[in-house]
């Protein structure tokens, strides 16, 4: 419970004493295609290539580990979007198949090419907000340790 009258902490992800990084703040400037650090440097130098490094504070940019995690989540998006637009249409307004095909196919690859580089952005802000992959000061290596299991058993 918060004592009356008391300010609410921020939430913070990490435990350390360097400069704040906030997430909501580095996701957007990501989402905007803007350096996570000073949100006026590009992010991306062409469609899906992050920059190496911020041409206006410096930041290298290029270490990130976005990987398949931006495809996930447009299609994630895309899918909720073009399912619901159809199942709307469908009631609205019955077409054929070729209809739907002519309206969805089209909307379901021009969305998608859309935001995949916001996502890509967003992602990228918050892993730098995080201090994920390269972007903090310590080395990029797993954390988890499997035990040695006992092979005469």
């Amino acid at each position: 419970m918060q004592a009356t009258g008391s300010t609410p902490q921020p939430v913070r992800f990490e435990q350390t004493s360097d400069a704040e990084r906030p997430v909501g703040r580095s996701i957007r400037r990501g989402f905007l295609n803007t350096c996570p650090a000073c949100g006026s440097g590009r992010l991306f130098g062409r469609f899906l290539k992050a920059v190496h490094a911020c041409e206006a504070c410096g930041e290298q940019l290029d270490q990130h580990r976005a990987d398949d995690f931006p495809p996930y989540i447009v299609v994630t998006i895309i899918g909720h979007v073009v399912l619901a637009g159809f199942m709307a249409t469908e009631m609205i307004l019955p077409l054929s198949n070729w209809g739907h095909l002519a309206i969805w196919v089209p909307v379901t690859i021009l969305g998608s090419i859309g935001l995949m580089q916001p996502v890509k952005g967003g992602v990228i802000g918050l892993q730098w907000a995080l201090r994920m992959h390269g972007f903090g000061s310590h080395e990029d290596s797993p954390e988890d340790v499997l035990p040695v299991t006992d092979r005469t058993a």
